[in-house]
């Protein structure tokens, strides 16, 4: 029986938004207007750049920025020196709108639940599953699902630049079956990524896996986790 939840965060329960949004929503505030075909040329710059946290990954990893990459989630310094050194990779009108991209990405505004997302955690809550959230970040999510209206469905976060290690280490998922009190032979690890997420299985929890899809192309992934669970004990 399952009876604790663990789900990561980008890609399985948000969605980014699309680098294109990012990029304008940075720009309309520094009040910068870019012709047409520049603004489409830089944003799809910054995504072969990998610069968006939660979006692509780099197509070209430069060399200077290979060991900050294999590491990056293990500290908020280290994430913003990756993502903010991959998106310098691309020229923008002002130098300091770098760490305005890097900033914008933390904003509520930039992610967007999946649509099942609500549903699904509303369900597990009704059914006495423990939930929590096991991610590879560099900065604190906790305000995005207050935003959203998620937070009460959420028992633990364990955030990987917090602990200072990233998934697929398994002292990561530990961490995260010791602050909800459960044992890893029934909780169940739900992610995007079979290699981070994975390393769940390491510490004896089941896996699931979802698409990393956009939010619109991906309206009910997370609804399969409320099956594996089951229905709630009948009470009396």
């Amino acid at each position: 029986m399952t009876d604790t939840v663990l789900f990561d965060f980008s890609g399985t329960l948000f969605r980014v938004e699309s680098t294109e949004s990012w990029l304008r929503a940075v720009l309309d505030a520094a009040g910068v207007d870019l012709p047409v075909a520049e603004f489409t040329a830089t944003a799809r710059a910054l995504e072969e750049a990998g610069a968006l946290p939660g979006g692509a990954d780099p197509l070209r990893l430069p060399g200077d920025l290979a060991a900050l990459w294999a590491t990056r989630d293990e500290s908020a310094e280290r994430h913003r020196a990756a993502y903010t050194g991959l998106s310098r990779q691309v020229t923008l009108p002002d130098p300091a709108l770098h760490e305005a991209l890097y900033e914008r990405h933390m904003t509520s505004a930039a992610w967007t639940p999946y649509p099942d997302t609500r549903e699904v955690l509303a369900g597990l809550r009704e059914r006495g599953v423990r939930v929590g959230v096991v991610s590879n970040i560099g900065w604190d999510l906790r305000p995005v699902f207050r935003a959203h209206g998620l937070d009460p469905f959420v028992d633990a976060y364990v955030l990987s630049y917090e602990h200072g290690v990233q998934k697929p280490d398994v002292r990561l998922f530990a961490a995260a079956c010791e602050a909800l009190h459960a044992d890893p032979r029934t909780t169940l690890m739900v992610g995007d990524s079979r290699a981070a997420d994975g390393g769940a299985a390491a510490l004896g929890c089941a896996v699931h896996f979802v698409d990393h899809l956009p939010a619109a192309a991906r309206p009910d992934g997370l609804r399969p986790v409320l099956d594996l669970v089951g229905d709630p004990d009948p009470v009396g």
